[in-house]
């Protein structure tokens, strides 16, 4: 008999989770297509294409088996030199967080950097990325909505403790709503 292992609640975090955890991507960097896991499938749907001229700055996706604030998987922006294809799972090295609100709900990102990849697996902590890095992710997340007369405010970037907490979290709420 064949067993289909759904993204969100059959694939392990990591084992090295919260700093070292599985990232399944949803979307590849540069990216027009928002793409997200059917929560009742767990296959993947095309929620919609950008309404603007936008294109995604880096890989887009979750961590298994976590329960965010906003009620869905906790979204990690994974680092990369390469666009990484949908469903691909990542092993992705926790760095930072971006705090923002979108359409009036909390909605963190947890930033991170591909772990097998050499061009930016070096990096460890938020502070070693360059100013423009943040200026380019504030703007893609304020503008990229805006066609869709929707608002989202990129309140803070946060260290690598406070998305290590926010991992910690989500892993427990995940556990204690779904009780495996």
């Amino acid at each position: 008999m064949l067993t289909v292992l759904h993204p969100w609640h059959g694939v392990n975090p990591g084992d090295q989770a919260p700093r070292i955890v599985n990232g399944v991507i949803e979307i590849p960097k540069g990216a027009r297509a928002k793409y997200e896991i059917d929560k009742p499938s767990g296959l993947l749907r095309m929620d919609r294409v950008i309404h603007s001229s936008f294109h995604y700055p880096v890989n887009y996706g979750f961590i298994p088996q976590t329960l965010g604030d906003d009620k869905d998987p906790l979204d990690i922006l994974v680092l990369s030199s390469v666009s990484v294809q949908p469903l691909c799972l990542v092993e992705a090295r926790v760095i930072g967080v971006m705090q923002m609100v979108d359409s009036g709900d909390a909605d963190d990102k947890i930033i991170a950097v591909a772990h097998t990849d050499p061009s930016v697996n070096y990096i460890k902590n938020i502070e070693e990325m360059p100013r423009h890095f943040f200026n380019e992710l504030r703007h893609f997340f304020e503008e990229y909505k805006k066609l869709e007369n929707k608002t989202v405010v990129v309140e803070e970037f946060q260290d690598k403790a406070t998305a290590l907490k926010i991992i910690t979290d989500a892993l427990t709420l995940y556990k204690e709503t779904y009780k495996h």
